[in-house]
C-alpha cells in the first residue's frame, strides 16, 4: 500500500515539471523583439565557427549601450563575417553593420503590423507552454490512476490528489498568461 508520501512525490515532480515549462516559456518570450534593444534578443543565435556550431555568447559578448542599439565584440576578429552571416540569415530583421572588430545592430522602430506579428508569436509560445503543462498534469493523473488500480491509494486519496494537481496546474498556467500579458504589454507600446 502506497502512502502520502508517493502521493506527494508525484505532485512535487509534476510541480516542478510545470515550472520548468514556464521558465522555458519565459525565456522564449524574451527572446522576442520589441522596439528596445535587448541582448537576449540574440541568445538563441547558433554560429559555424572553427567547424563547429557555438552559441553568440561563446563567442561574443553583446551589449546595449542604449535603447536603440546592440553591440557584438567577437573574441576573435576573424569571427566577425560568420556572426554578421547569421545574424542576416536569423528572422529578426535586424541589419548588422561592421567595421571589421565589432557589429553594430540599430534596432529599428516597430510598425503595427510587425508588432501584431509578435504577439501572434508570443500567443503561440503560450499556448505551448500551455500544451506542456496540461502533459504534465496528463502524466500525474496517469501515475495516480495506476496507483489507484493497484490497490496502492484509495478512491478518495485519489481525487484529493487530482484536486491539488488541478491547483498546481492552474496556478503554472496563471503564471504563464501573466508573463504572456506583461510581454505583449511591452510588444505593444510604441
Amino acid at each position: 500500500m502506497a502512502d502520502q508520501e508517493d502521493i506527494d512525490l508525484i505532485l512535487i515532480d509534476a510541480e516542478d515539471r510545470m515550472g520548468k515549462s514556464v521558465e522555458v516559456f519565459v525565456h522564449e518570450s524574451d527572446a522576442l523583439r520589441t522596439g528596445r534593444a535587448n541582448p537576449g534578443l540574440l541568445e538563441g543565435l547558433k554560429i559555424d565557427l572553427y567547424g563547429t556550431t557555438m552559441a553568440l555568447n561563446q563567442v561574443a559578448t553583446v551589449t546595449a549601450p542604449d535603447a536603440r542599439l546592440l553591440v557584438v565584440q567577437p573574441f576573435d576578429r576573424s569571427a566577425v563575417g560568420a556572426i554578421e552571416k547569421e545574424i542576416l540569415k536569423s528572422d529578426l530583421g535586424l541589419t548588422p553593420q561592421s567595421d571589421g572588430v565589432v557589429i553594430r545592430l540599430p534596432i529599428p522602430s516597430m510598425t503595427q503590423e510587425r508588432r501584431q506579428e509578435m504577439v501572434k508569436r508570443l500567443k503561440k509560445l503560450q499556448e505551448d507552454a500551455h500544451v506542456a503543462i496540461r502533459n504534465v498534469r496528463r502524466d500525474g493523473i496517469e501515475q495516480l490512476r495506476s496507483m489507484e488500480k493497484g490497490k496502492e491509494i484509495s478512491q478518495d486519496d485519489l481525487h484529493r490528489a487530482q484536486d491539488a494537481l488541478q491547483k498546481v496546474t492552474d496556478a503554472s498556467v496563471a503564471k504563464a498568461d501573466g508573463v504572456s500579458a506583461r510581454k505583449e504589454t511591452e510588444l505593444m507600446e510604441v
